[in-house]
């Protein structure tokens, strides 16, 4: 039987559509990379301590405990401070509350950075609040994510693939709202770069002297 070369060109284009499209059970949806699936996520969190009411005032606990969340603000804290009485004018609650904003203040806290409200509380002497608004990561879990790792034809990664790196690099970030976006610059030194430029044209060194153990003399260091 003869075929005719358009015949044969007309079969070759079928085949090369037919080659191109997608197969039965993909994805049209699929990311455009297999660790897109699971995207680095922060979520809304609050560092807050509740401090119990006493005649004598903050006790040295407390006051540890004041500490160390002004140390924790001024480490990953954005905001404001809110210190909370408990509603009701209990002057003792009251005077608490200001020894709060005291001890805040005292750890380098500015004043200007911290909030004094009331909050609803069944007990006047209900306990006093500090605390502020921070993020943390979003860490996703891969223990209930799809493991079918059985044959598929759709040419499409496992559903898993990239939940164990995303969830070790969120454990392990420091500061998760450097998830949101890169940190802003510090300025130039310019003094410092007026000096260098200075010194290059005057056909000097540029750079600063090196320390004796640095210039040449390292393997010294291990005799």
């Amino acid at each position: 039987m003869r075929i005719s070369a358009s015949a044969i060109f007309v079969l070759a284009l079928g085949l090369g559509a037919a080659g191109c499209a997608p197969m039965m059970g993909s994805d049209a949806e699929a990311p455009l990379t297999p660790l897109s699936r699971y995207g680095l996520q922060v979520e809304p969190g609050l560092d807050r301590i509740a401090l119990a009411v006493h005649d004598q005032g903050l006790s040295a606990n407390q006051r540890d405990a004041v500490g160390q969340l002004a140390a924790r603000y001024g480490a990953s804290g954005h905001g404001w401070i809110k210190v909370e009485a408990p509603a009701g004018e209990d002057p003792v609650a009251v005077a608490q509350a200001y020894a709060v904003r005291a001890a805040l203040q005292g750890a380098g806290v500015p004043g200007e950075r911290i909030q004094m409200a009331a909050y609803a509380a069944p007990d006047p002497r209900a306990p006093v609040l500090a605390g502020f608004e921070t993020v943390r990561a979003s860490i996703p879990d891969c223990a209930s994510a799809a493991r079918n790792l059985g044959p598929r034809f759709s040419n499409q990664s496992s559903a898993s693939l990239g939940c164990a790196i995303t969830a070790n690099m969120a454990a392990q970030i420091a500061d998760p709202r450097d998830i949101l976006g890169a940190r802003p610059m510090t300025p130039a030194d310019s003094g410092r770069a007026a000096v260098v430029f200075d010194h290059y044209r005057k056909g000097q060194a540029s750079s600063t002297p090196q320390e004796p153990l640095v210039n040449g003399q390292i393997a010294r260091a291990v005799e």
